[in-house]
């Protein structure tokens, strides 16, 4: 069974040249192993990559459903004073 440990390992490091990569891994998941003590529960996969350009969007649409609002208050407070 391939741990989510070695899935992540081989997905974010390349490959260094003189080692196999067999023995690479099962050293680094040995070393993983001692200094990490056994987790508790399931196990939590890492997140999902971010899509930028829809955070961007919402980012944009809150920032202008702001100044909408301050604008509001604004009018609000202007038509009190007077």
């Amino acid at each position: 069974m391939v741990s989510v440990m070695r899935i992540y390992a081989m997905a974010s490091h390349g490959r260094r040249g003189g080692v196999p990569a067999r023995d690479d891994e099962q050293r680094r998941e040995e070393r993983a192993e001692q200094q990490a003590p056994a987790p508790q529960g399931p196990m939590l996969l890492p997140p999902p990559p971010v899509d930028y350009g829809v955070f961007m969007q919402g980012l944009v649409q809150a920032m202008q459903t702001q100044a909408h609002t301050q604008a509001a208050l604004q009018a609000q407070l202007e038509a009190q004073v007077e």
